[in-house]
């Protein structure tokens, strides 16, 4: 098993070729595009395990950009008890849709 974890968008995110993943929106990036996340924090092959001191220096994970979509309406709601205060709020996230095809670690 292959796996590593990386760094996008301030949060740490667990990799193996072939999944998907979901990360906040990368700017200026269209579906069908291939990227490289260079963030390399940990990787894994078969028990041998490599640690970044902060990354892995020249380790990239390519991945293939399958959609620029939104996440699904996330509700708060807010009350004051004996008000008649009362005020719903819906928020959805721009997020980026990967596929991880490779990972490079040297």
């Amino acid at each position: 098993m292959y796996y590593a974890i990386v760094k996008s968008g301030g949060k740490q995110y667990k990799v193996e070729e072939g999944n998907h993943l979901f990360v906040d929106k990368l700017p200026e990036v269209e579906a069908g595009t291939d990227i490289n996340l260079e963030e390399v924090l940990f990787a894994s092959k078969d028990g041998a395990v490599t640690i970044g001191k902060p990354i892995i220096a020249g380790s990239t994970v390519s991945a293939k950009v399958i959609a620029q979509t939104r996440a699904p309406k996330v509700l708060s709601f807010k009350r004051r008890a004996k008000k008649g205060y009362k005020r719903l709020i819906g928020h959805r996230q721009y997020i980026t849709k990967l596929e991880i095809s490779k990972i490079n670690v040297n």
